[in-house]
């Protein structure tokens, strides 16, 4: 559970190596809804390891990632045929330029006020073309998934050693550190994050006050439906063949 933004370029170069494609599913989930589009929008793309993989497994189109951490687009540049973007979607100004839309990683818990949040799909809304699509994901706060987020749950990378210490739940947030820590490093490093957790009901809030629909909504990876103990809301919007964004604040 990393942080989302890394401005530290060798917290960054340890991100693809602690968080495998494969580690948590959802590069998998989304990989198929990425290959059949022409234009692909990652937000938050991190490394890029996802745009890598659609590079990879023969997607021909336009791929474009945004960031708003220099340190992770560092890593992500590392292949020159995807557009890399240095910035956020409250900077974004793309008009019905794709079909479909992505932000992994539990990224969009960094969206922390419902500003935030209206911003965001509003830019999502105007990059769309009609009839696209924007899948992301988000823990589902029923699970009280940061009750694990303790120095006891430690993850290793070669001699790279990390954990989280967590806050409590307080209206809807929950606060962390992440130490880092190496027998070749003089000293520990550190990152800080807070995340927002929304419920179901309040999300969906979001996605129709922007004037996006869902289409599709689950509980995990597995298409599972959302319960109580689902440990994700993996959530897949359209914008409609019809109608125009929501002007945000």
């Amino acid at each position: 559970m990393p942080d989302q933004h890394y401005t530290d370029a060798g917290l960054a170069s340890l991100y693809d190596a602690m968080n495998p494609r494969e580690s948590s599913g959802d590069f998998e989930f989304y990989l198929p809804m990425i290959m059949a589009a022409e234009s692909v929008l990652d937000v938050g793309c991190g490394t890029g390891s996802l745009l890598h993989w659609a590079r990879e497994s023969g997607h021909e189109g336009r791929l474009v990632g945004l960031d708003p951490a220099e340190g992770m687009l560092v890593q992500a540049r590392r292949r020159d045929d995807i557009e890399w973007v240095h910035g956020d979607l409250s900077t974004a100004s793309w008009a019905g330029e794709f079909d479909f839309a992505v932000m992994t990683g539990h990224a969009f818990q960094v969206l922390l006020t419902d500003d935030e949040l209206r911003t965001a799909f509003s830019a999502v809304f105007r990059a769309l073309r009609p009839g696209g699509r924007f899948g992301f994901d988000t823990r589902n706060p029923a699970a009280r998934g940061w009750e694990r987020w303790t120095p006891d749950n430690v993850w290793e990378t070669g001699e790279v050693r990390s954990w989280n210490d967590a806050g409590p739940f307080e209206n809807g947030y929950v606060s962390f550190r992440t130490t880092y820590e190496s027998p070749n490093w003089d000293a520990p490093r550190y990152s800080e994050s807070t995340l927002r957790f929304l419920d179901v009901p309040s999300l969906n809030g979001f996605v129709e006050e922007a004037g996006l629909v869902v289409d599709e909504q689950y509980g995990y990876w597995d298409r599972s439906p959302v319960s109580d103990t689902s440990p994700e809301i993996v959530t897949i919007v359209r914008r409609p063949l019809t109608g125009s964004p929501v002007t945000s604040p």
